[in-house]
């Protein structure tokens, strides 16, 4: 810019800019023009002033606290969002300084907010960090958030699960990961829970196990069927196809006819359901754990999503209406519970615990199958002795019972090893310590703690179980080198009242499936699933297809 200048601060309108002073020219040497150029400068900085004076002022006054306009809309909320925050720090200071749970070992930020714990759930991996924690702190019982504990000694679960003398409250189940409708064997109170046990009993015990054998038989013998159908296509999805299986299985018993899924060589819509939401109700649980949040998050659980949870409720009821109809001539799960006793149950019980049977009583099964099947085909030796120990023990196909494979000693150390290695339910089923608290490894517990024994990580413990990452059979059939393990830790099925209803039944269905595949077929793992076993959990196993190539045994073609 020509001229020399100096720099003059002004204010126009609020804004700061900067004015020339610009080199007096001849022209301003005259009397009267500089008194004409000095009003006119007098003027302009007259009204610059008189801009800045009204503009500055009301800009301010919007931000006010008498200000009637705006303060309504920025006040408040900052003092709300104030105490919130304050509120917040005060609860996190509390928590790891002062909460009764302060002295167990764990991670500060875990002791501080449920936010740390949460994550790992939504990503799938309480099952690994849980473990990589209590060996990180070398402890028995760590914090893994402001009120939870995590335990990791044989005795632990049985103080937590176990039967309790005489009128004792057994720990109550952790709300937040139960359903909330009391009206089924898992969610019930103590008084209920032990009517339900009591009549759905029948149904499991051993002589109706042996009226059901034909129903159970003939849906593994179809399985076999369609897998010789199917074997010479290239790999098979075997984790289908265990499920194919249990849940026809399971269906029948339940509801009097199957799923149709081994017909069909796929899920019914209502089974893919299942599968289809697992995280979704994993997500669900834990935004349980924020009660300000819980009605948030499922508010943006799809509506398609809800509507599909409705109509599996309208189906199930239709199919326990249907199998009702028909009485009590089948020798079924129905047929327990439609019996008359002294406190039968109504019909909103029995649509509950037909739901909780259908589930309960097929996926954990066919897990453990497809587990099992992976593990033995990534131990080459181990399959061999089984295959061995089957193929020896039977002269035909038709001698392969429930009865029968309940004598196999291999068969059955190695369904332990696979529930060890890969139990069906992974994580801990929380529960709650009374309000006046509980011993528990010889800690006094403060009253309304969560606790918990997470299965995958107690059997992973090296403390517990030797080798814990290897697939040995043999450290249940006595073998030195395994004297020092911890058996009597295996609790699959949990202990005490609440103890699984159905574990003599999923015993019985994997070794007759199990036996049945190992007699017809050589395995192989396909390549695609070499490290299959390394998937996420969302309090179950979120399974992907296990690839399997099937061969005719020579044996089964003779």
């Amino acid at each position: 810019m020509p001229g020399n200048y100096d720099a003059r601060r002004a204010v126009v309108a609020g804004a700061d800019i900067s004015l020339p002073r610009i080199r007096k020219s001849p022209i301003e040497s005259s009397g009267e023009n500089r008194f004409v150029l000095g009003r006119l400068r007098a003027d302009v900085s007259s009204l610059l002033d008189t801009q800045h004076r009204n503009s500055t002022p009301k800009m301010l006054s919007d931000i006010q606290p008498g200000s009637s306009r705006l303060s309504p809309f920025i006040l408040w909320p900052l003092v709300v969002i104030s105490l919130v925050v304050i509120g917040l720090l005060l609860q996190i200071i509390y928590n790891v300084t002062f909460h009764p749970l302060c002295k167990y070992p764990g991670p500060k930020l875990w002791a501080a907010t449920r936010i740390p714990y949460a994550l790992m759930g939504a990503r799938g991996q309480t099952h690994k960090e849980i473990l990589a924690l209590h060996q990180y702190y070398d402890a028995e019982i760590i914090r893994v958030s402001p009120n939870e504990l995590s335990f990791q000694h044989p005795d632990a679960m049985k103080e937590i699960m176990g039967h309790r003398k005489g009128k004792t409250e057994e720990n109550a189940k952790d709300p937040d990961f139960t359903d909330k409708n009391h009206m089924d064997i898992i969610s019930a109170n103590r008084e209920d829970h032990s009517r339900y046990r009591r009549i759905l009993s029948n149904g499991f015990s051993a002589k109706s196990m042996q009226e059901q054998q034909p129903i159970i038989k003939s849906y593994i013998d179809l399985l076999i069927e369609r897998l010789h159908g199917i074997c010479s296509k290239g790999p098979v999805d075997v984790v289908a196809w265990y499920n194919y299986t249990t849940f026809d299985i399971i269906g029948d018993l339940a509801f009097g006819q199957s799923f149709g899924c081994l017909d069909k060589s796929d899920y019914h819509p209502w089974v893919k359901l299942i599968f289809t939401n697992i995280k979704m109700i994993c997500y669900v649980n834990i935004a349980r754990g924020f009660k300000v949040l819980e009605p948030i998050l499922k508010a943006f659980i799809p509506k398609e999503v809800m509507k599909k949870g409705m109509s599996h409720r309208l189906f199930v009821r239709e199919k326990v209406d249907q199998r009702v109809s028909l009485g009590t001539s089948r020798p079924d799960f129905a047929e327990t519970m439609l019996k008359k006793g002294a406190q039968p149950m109504n019909m909103p019980e029995m649509y509950e615990n037909a739901n909780v049977l259908i589930v309960a009583g097929s996926e954990t099964t066919a897990t453990a199958l497809s587990g099992c099947t992976y593990l033995l085909l990534t131990n080459p030796d181990k399959l061999a002795k089984l295959q061995k120990e089957i193929r020896t023990s039977f002269q035909n196909e038709d001698e392969i019972d429930l009865l029968s494979t309940a004598k196999l000693e291999y068969l059955h150390a190695v369904l332990e090893e696979t529930l060890r290695s890969y139990p069906p339910v992974p994580v801990a089923l929380p529960r709650i310590t009374p309000p006046s608290g509980q011993e528990i490894l010889g800690q006094w517990i403060p009253g309304n703690t969560t606790i918990g024994v997470a299965h995958w990580a107690l059997y992973h413990n090296e403390k517990i179980f030797s080798k814990p990452f290897e697939f040995h059979p043999e450290r249940w059939l006595g073998d030195p080198a395994f004297a020092d393990d911890h058996l009597e830790a295996l609790k699959p099925f949990h202990i005490g009242p609440r103890n699984c209803l159905g574990m003599n039944l999923a015993y019985a269905e994997m070794k007759m499936i199990l036996a049945k595949v190992m007699w017809n077929f050589d395995l192989q793992l396909a390549a695609q699933s070499k490290n299959w076993i390394d998937h996420d959990v969302y309090l179950l196993y979120n399974k992907p297809p296990l690839m399997v190539h099937l061969t005719p045994a020579v044996k089964a073609a003779e």
